[in-house]
């Protein structure tokens, strides 16, 4: 029996061609797919965008892409009214790659409306900045500074700050889809009125969701 020449592998019965496929499990793996980190897949998702975003609806996953960003991501649907088995986890930022987001989005905003395309900052800056949210008796610094330093790692492996040089990066378009302009009003009334009643964050302890709720950011679960 002659072999099917578009099968990719024995038993195959996907219809889409390799590199759809290849963008499609991407898109379930990744948080985010950007388009000036992966232009090939970008290309190919605009080409094909219907029939992978039906895909996703089949998981009961939403397709959300930002062209003007160059930001892909998926969405759980939830309904009260469907009986729908959740197939994304949802995963809250810590304390700390919250705060460090909240400054980054300050910075993004404030720059980018002075006109600035491509708005960056230092790692000491985000420490400076971080570490006012802690009261003086909280004592080691260089704990924070790791903690901070850390979640400044976790933002760039998603994408939100490019590390252009040692402990110089670029803040990128998808801040916006991560911490929206509403959120981040409430996070900066937050944080005031912690310090106006000189109430120390504990970054160890991430159980309060007072701060980091994925729900509440734009981005997507995982």
């Amino acid at each position: 029996m002659e072999e099917d020449p578009d099968r990719l592998f024995a038993g195959d019965r996907g219809r889409l061609d390799p590199e759809v496929r290849r963008v499609l499990v991407r898109l379930v793996q990744r948080r985010f797919l950007l388009a000036d980190r992966n232009r090939g897949d970008w290309a190919v998702l605009l080409e094909h965008q219907n029939v992978i975003e039906s895909r996703l609806n089949d998981l009961f996953l939403r397709l959300e892409v930002d062209r003007d960003r160059g930001v892909a991501y998926k969405q759980q649907i939830r309904s009260d009214e469907l009986d729908i088995p959740i197939l994304l986890r949802d995963e809250a930022y810590t304390r700390s790659e919250t705060l460090v987001l909240v400054h980054l989005r300050t910075v993004y905003q404030r720059e980018s409306t002075a006109g600035e395309e491509s708005p960056r900052v230092d790692v000491e800056d985000v420490e400076q900045t971080v570490l006012t949210y802690f009261a003086d008796a909280d004592g080691d610094t260089a704990k924070r500074q790791k903690m901070i330093r850390a979640a400044l790692g976790r933002l760039r492996q998603e994408g939100v700050v490019d590390e252009e040089s040692e402990g110089r990066y670029r803040i990128t378009p998808l801040v916006e889809i991560v911490l929206s302009s509403g959120r981040l009003r409430e996070l900066v009334t937050w944080l005031a009125e912690h310090k106006s009643q000189s109430r120390s964050i504990d970054l160890d302890d991430d159980t309060d969701s007072d701060l980091a709720d994925e729900r509440d950011l734009e981005g997507a679960s995982l």
